[in-house]
């Protein structure tokens, strides 16, 4: 199939809590009418079945290699080229997968959000367009204060010793890097109006390109 035909990627990263998956609604809602399909990484932990719970608590899970990209980059090739997969199911309150999926079928643009989807060249060079969202550290660990908490069954002192001696070295050391590789950096995330708009129009414009192309 030729390249002109297949799907669009935008890559949507940022550090925790910082608003990439505001920013991914307000990016689908832009296109009622084009299908739209959202791949989030968190999804894409490494199975740990072969480790205990104990053991799966002192993962660092905010290391590059705690993700399957492999699996990741494999799905986004076999959607690009019109196949169906089987998007794993990841439980953070078990710390692993569990034995479901969930059936998804090639759409026109596909999001690939993520805290790490820009430290990965392989994923990196798929992508028609790279996003930074790019937030205070200061509501990053309130909002992730907020989900961990409330959808992630986690205590407070956790989140803030998991942010302290995990999270916030990690993003120093492997998410900040990463925005250089952004075409949009998007300020505040979601609240960032223009650039969503400016985000918008220029999806339009490939998907545009890419219709008048099947049509010749």
């Amino acid at each position: 199939m030729n390249n002109n035909e297949k799907a669009i990627i935008i890559g949507v990263a940022g550090g925790s809590g910082s608003g990439k998956t505001t920013v991914t609604r307000a990016i689908c809602e832009q296109f009622p009418n084009k299908s739209v399909l959202v791949m989030e990484q968190d999804f894409y932990y490494k199975d740990q079945s072969h480790l205990s719970f104990e053991e799966r608590l002192k993962t660092n899970y905010d290391h590059p290699f705690a993700f399957d990209n492999d699996l990741l980059i494999e799905h986004l090739n076999k959607l690009l080229n019109q196949q169906a997969i089987e998007k794993p199911v990841y439980d953070y309150k078990q710390h692993n997968r569990t034995n479901k999926t969930i059936h998804v079928e090639p759409k026109e643009v596909i999001i690939v959000e993520g805290v790490l989807i820009l430290e990965d060249l392989r994923l990196v060079e798929m992508m028609d367009i790279k996003v930074f969202v790019d937030t205070d550290p200061d509501l990053r660990i309130i909002r992730r204060l907020y989900r961990d908490i409330n959808e992630r069954g986690r205590t407070i002192d956790s989140v803030i010793e998991q942010y302290l001696n995990v999270v916030r070295p990690m993003h120093l050391q492997f998410v900040e890097p990463t925005k250089r590789y952004a075409d949009i950096i998007i300020p505040e995330g979601g609240e960032n109006h223009v650039a969503i708009d400016i985000l918008a129009t220029k999806v339009e414009q490939i998907l545009s390109r890419k219709e008048k192309y099947l049509r010749s």
